[in-house]
């Protein structure tokens, strides 16, 4: 949808805009307030002629004013026959603070709308008798009242809409940016889009964060490049003492620990590279994932390990096939590498929070990690060398956690009783939004 070259570009512009619209709309519903009801005008123009007509009446003398009172419908009472008098809102205000403006602040009136319509004054300023005064059926009508109402009622409704709208044009790219953030933040390749109904405000801050998006992306390409590189460069002289070790006695202890400590250095490479390709390019599909990791846990138990497989019935998946068998061997290897034997892998649906999820746990019996390295561990090139061990580039935990948030997910290790530490991957039911 095209933008009309009149609409503002600006929040201050709009904001402005759109009070000055709800500002015209009340002020054009007043008016017509005011013409539907011109009847509470009237009102106050037969108020005060009332107040003139008993002035009048009061200030003649003693002999014309019977012809006074017959032609204006007057009649002199006791104050024993005047009845109660009824509240008709805002109509017996108008015509009590109207008599008490011209007749005196002491003037006491009593209205009744039926049988028949009247108005009673006593001015004690004017004369000592209570005077009834006709009215004409018209004043006093209910309908008047909801009218009021009705105003008050499309005034606030027009307030409320107007908020709502400046609010709604406030928020909304607000949110869109949170959104965008997010998704930045869990390593997804994210742009704001920047158009003619972009307010400028907006539209600075969105090309700011897409600048710093570029940048990041760029930076986040060129370490990769270097990586690579050195990763690559070095695995050519560790290939060449590895033949160069094999022409040597191979009963030495010594080159013993010389191909041990390669084959440990071509794991680390293998961590680096696994790190930079961090699967992001690898397509979703639909995978079953009690087949995945039946697949990924057989090899080990092929090489004599006992490790014990409880799976339960789970949908197809929308996952990365390859990113998750690396998310499961890296979880299987830190196991049997700080855990030995009495591994467990199980995953199951769970059902219970706002939206359904996969568990998938690793647990072993190791000596577990201190409370304060269970976050930290996740972060590149840290290790819980203190409770674990001190092998391995400390990449490992960092990809699990790169490939679990990359599916929408999370991954998070807890210590176990009696021993041992849990690795819970949760994924969704559903393919994460791009």
């Amino acid at each position: 949808m095209k933008t009309s070259p009149l609409y503002p570009q600006s929040f201050f512009a709009r904001t402005l805009w759109m009070v000055l619209l709800a500002v015209l709309f009340s002020k054009a519903l007043t008016l017509i307030y005011l013409m539907l009801n011109e009847d509470v005008l009237v009102d106050q123009q037969y108020s005060h002629g009332a107040a003139l007509t008993l002035r009048a009446y009061w200030a003649s003398p003693e002999a014309e004013r019977p012809a006074i009172a017959q032609a204006a419908g007057l009649q002199r009472v006791h104050e024993s026959e005047v009845p109660l008098g009824e509240k008709h809102w805002p109509y017996s205000e108008i015509f009590s603070e109207q008599m008490r403006a011209e007749l005196g602040a002491d003037t006491r009136v009593r209205i009744r709308a039926k049988n028949p319509p009247s108005l009673w004054v006593y001015a004690p300023s004017l004369g000592p008798d209570w005077i009834r005064v006709p009215l004409y059926p018209h004043p006093l009508r209910g309908q008047r009242v909801w009218n009021l109402v009705a105003w008050f009622l499309g005034i606030g409704l027009l307030s409320t809409g107007a908020a709502w709208i400046f609010v709604s044009q406030l928020s909304a790219p607000l949110k869109r940016l949170v959104i965008a953030a997010r998704l930045f933040g869990q390593g997804r390749s994210v742009r704001l889009p920047v158009d003619v109904d972009t307010a400028s405000e907006m539209a600075e801050v969105y090309r700011a964060f897409n600048q710093m998006a570029d940048d990041v992306e760029q930076a986040g390409r060129e370490r990769e490049l270097m990586l690579a590189g050195v990763s690559h460069d070095l695995r050519t002289p560790l290939t060449r003492l590895r033949l160069s070790l094999e022409f040597l006695d191979t009963d030495s202890e010594l080159t013993a620990d010389m191909v041990r400590d390669i084959e440990d250095m071509n794991a680390i490479l293998d961590q680096f590279l696994a790190f930079i390709r961090d699967g992001s390019d690898e397509p979703m599909e639909n995978c079953d994932l009690n087949e995945l990791i039946t697949a990924v846990v057989a090899p080990y138990n092929h090489q004599g390990h006992d490790i014990r497989v409880c799976l339960e019935q789970i949908p197809s998946l929308p996952l990365r096939r390859v990113s998750i068998k690396r998310l499961l061997v890296n979880l299987l290897e830190n196991a049997l590498r700080y855990g030995g034997e009495g591994i467990e892998v199980a995953a199951s649906v769970m059902r219970e929070g706002p939206t359904p999820h996969v568990m998938i746990s690793v647990l072993d019996r190791g000596e577990g990690l201190d409370p304060e390295d269970l976050q930290r561990i996740f972060n590149p090139f840290i290790r819980g060398d203190q409770a674990r061990g001190g092998q391995g580039a400390g990449l490992g935990l960092a990809i699990v956690r790169r490939i679990a948030a990359q599916h929408g997910g999370k991954v998070e290790l807890h210590n176990r009783a009696g021993g041992g530490l849990e690795a819970r991957v949760q994924l969704p039911m559903a393919a994460p939004h791009r």
